[in-house]
């Protein structure tokens, strides 16, 4: 009986066709991209006149951020802050102030930091040469490649996650999405079918088919101009593309904080920059330590932090709040001193003040203590506060 070799070389090399896809047939599907973005394209703030300031600031806002939340914080962001030259001259309290809510805020403290290298290094304009944009503060490759295509127009491509959805699907790309030999295909594929003269709206309208029709969950295929070409709508696996790397473990989080009211003024402290929440106000707290009541966490941790001798008058409420690899449960209560406190001995932060209601409006917080605020807020617990 005759050996059956032949076969194993002509399977390796259709795995190996399927593995490195080639973009000739999804090329010709993409000339229905650009007509299809010039009528459905949402008329977003940052495309009127692509201003580069304007790609900057909408870029950042938009890594980790949907974007409805980031229309509305744009739009107050660009209101105070109209250019490169009034975020370096702003005070770090401001712009933390202004990204208040939208978390990652080490993505503020270095549009902070790079706006000013901006104004000492390029006449206070976003540089438009990609080795000028990657040595700024907080710009990678992809925001620097998509203030080049975008802003200015170069051919450059682009990978977000509605681009690496689409492509994934498009071309049945079956590793896991976050996966670096993944990534490295993205971006390979990404300029492969970028036409000449087009990345602005090329790459704009990659994103826009992925937020508004390639969706992650119930994609709209029927509507979709590359439907033709796409691989996971032939194999009908489009719910299943791209494929998820292994979930992160989330871990449990128990803290204590307390609202220390004396003569009409709240305590607040400021955290240090390299810290987690770096610049902004806090009330004191921290971690309840195996053993210990969240009542007893809250005194320990205000005489580690203040030397303040402080005792619970009551239980406020419970606040959870998630984070990328925590969720938090945050016990609240409200403290008294028993008699005048002098100035606090800081261990965890670099400023502090006692806060009337108008102070504690304009100061930045993190999620979970500016929940609190609003918790106290509605139920009229600020009132009797100094103005």
């Amino acid at each position: 009986m005759p050996r059956t070799t032949a076969s194993a070389p002509a399977l390796s090399a259709s795995a190996s066709a399927a593995a490195t896809p080639t973009p000739e047939a999804p090329a010709a599907a993409l000339a229905a991209l650009l007509p299809w973005f010039a009528a459905h394209q949402r008329p977003l703030p940052w495309r009127r006149g692509y201003r580069p300031y304007h790609v900057w600031i909408s870029e950042v806002m938009l890594q980790q951020t949907q974007m409805d939340r980031a229309v509305d914080y744009f739009l107050r962001w660009t209101a105070r802050l109209p250019d490169v030259a009034a975020v370096a001259a702003a005070r770090e309290d401001e712009v933390l102030k202004l990204w208040e809510g939208l978390g990652y805020y080490s993505r503020a403290r270095n549009l902070h930091a790079a706006a000013r290298a901006m104004v000492e290094g390029h006449g206070a304009r976003v540089p438009e040469a990609m080795d000028a944009l990657l040595a700024l503060p907080g710009v990678g490759r992809y925001t620097a490649a998509a203030v080049r295509s975008i802003a200015y127009g170069h051919d450059e491509p682009l990978v977000d996650a509605n681009v690496a959805r689409v492509f994934c699907r498009l071309f049945d790309l079956d590793a896991p999405v976050g996966e670096a030999a993944t990534q490295r295909e993205l971006w390979r594929l990404a300029g492969a079918l970028l036409p000449p003269g087009r990345a602005r709206e090329h790459n704009q309208a990659l994103m826009e088919l992925g937020a508004l029709v390639c969706t992650p969950r119930g994609p709209r295929c029927a509507a979709c101009p590359l439907a033709p070409a796409c691989e996971a709508r032939r194999l009908d696996i489009a719910p299943h593309r791209p494929v998820p790397g292994k979930k992160k473990d989330i871990t449990p989080l128990a803290l204590a904080t307390g609202v220390l009211v004396h003569r009409g003024r709240v305590f607040v402290q400021k955290r240090a920059p390299g810290d987690v929440w770096g610049g902004l106000w806090e009330f004191p707290g921290g971690c309840v330590e195996p053993g210990e009541t969240p009542a007893q966490a809250v005194v320990r941790e205000f005489m580690e932090e203040t030397g303040f001798a402080v005792r619970v008058a009551a239980p406020l409420t419970v606040i959870r709040h998630g984070y990328t690899r925590f969720r938090v449960t945050l016990h609240c209560f409200a403290l008294a001193l028993d008699a005048d406190p002098p100035a606090p001995v800081l261990t965890e932060a670099v400023d502090w003040q006692w806060a009337g209601a108008r102070e504690l409006a304009a100061l930045a917080f993190p999620a979970g203590h500016r929940k609190l605020l609003d918790w106290l807020a509605a139920g009229g617990h600020l009132e009797d506060l100094a103005p």
